[in-house]
């Protein structure tokens, strides 16, 4: 059986827009690896070529930055909403 659009074979799955756990989690390792390594690497890295140097860059950036942020135009107005909410709860949590 199809599913239509805006539906869900599991309804009481992971809400849309939260965070995956698991790799929430793998990024936390990586960055844990990356800081308790950061002298190899280093040394590592200055042994690079400028180009792998830049290779070398953006895919650790991808691993260890959050994605890009969609322009709030293209947001619908249900995200729109969560993200009004997270950041009147982050103000609050910064008030106390």
């Amino acid at each position: 059986m199809k599913f239509k659009p805006g539906e869900s074979g599991n309804p009481n799955g992971r809400p849309r827009g939260s965070k995956s756990k698991t790799t929430e989690q793998l990024r936390e390792l990586f960055r844990g690896f990356l800081s308790a390594n950061m002298e190899t690497l280093q040394h590592d890295f200055d042994q690079l070529r400028p180009r792998d140097r830049l290779n070398f860059i953006e895919r650790v950036a991808k691993l260890v930055l959050p994605p890009p942020v969609e322009p709030i135009e293209r947001l619908t107005d249900e995200d729109f909403e969560l993200l009004l909410t997270k950041i009147r709860e982050e103000f609050v949590n910064e008030s106390k």
